[in-house]
């Protein structure tokens, strides 16, 4: 590795760990108030902040669980679904979940408040790296879940971007391999128009 590589060593080797194998603890009340802080840091096209979180820890998770079962439920999983449902949110001790507040801004589209709101899970989660935890960004049938939403108390025009398990791994992360970025780059160097099927 590189010395520049190394400087840089915290986001070239970032990866998820799975949820089951985050432990306690979670990160302390201190750290937890500073890697929510790294996350009001993304980029945010006009200042909108359209982005809010919910803490869910201690036995929040079990509220949790059975608001994952209810909807399982409701969207007709069979028993063993039900079940795997309830168990999600006791995987972590922690669970952050980040909500995009989509507002009315005709500079601002949807899709880029969504782009900041992702980009301010992606800082919790480098954040938690560089204090020692470990993460994940997970979305499935529960982030669209309108059921969910309402049971969060969520508003019409807010979307959950994903559940961030959060906590301690109990073992060492298998490394992954990973694409070189040349493989997606290329230098442009002026007009190359495509055609377009219509």
């Amino acid at each position: 590795m590189t010395a520049i590589s190394q400087k840089l060593s915290f986001l070239i080797d970032h990866q998820s760990i799975p949820a089951n194998q985050l432990v306690e603890p979670a990160p302390s009340a201190e750290q937890l108030d500073a890697i929510l802080q790294s996350a009001m840091s993304a980029p945010d096209h006009a200042g909108l902040q359209p982005f809010r979180f919910l803490l869910i820890e201690g036995e929040a998770r079990l509220a949790l669980s059975d608001i994952f079962a209810e909807a399982a439920e409701k969207r007709g999983l069979d028993p063993a679904g039900i079940d795997k449902q309830r168990k999600k949110p006791m995987r972590s001790p922690l669970i952050i979940i980040v909500i995009a507040r989509i507002q009315e801004a005709p500079a601002v589209p949807e899709i880029e408040q969504i782009l900041c709101a992702g980009a301010a899970a992606q800082h919790i989660q480098l954040a938690c790296r560089r204090l020692g935890y470990g993460s994940i960004w997970l979305t499935g049938d529960n982030s669209y879940d309108l059921f969910v939403h309402q049971s969060l108390g969520l508003e019409i025009e807010e979307r959950v971007i994903g559940f961030l398990y959060v906590g301690t791994p109990d073992k060492p992360a298998t490394k992954k391999i990973r694409a070189e970025a040349c493989s997606v780059t290329q230098r442009w160097d002026g007009p190359q128009m495509t055609e377009f099927a219509i």
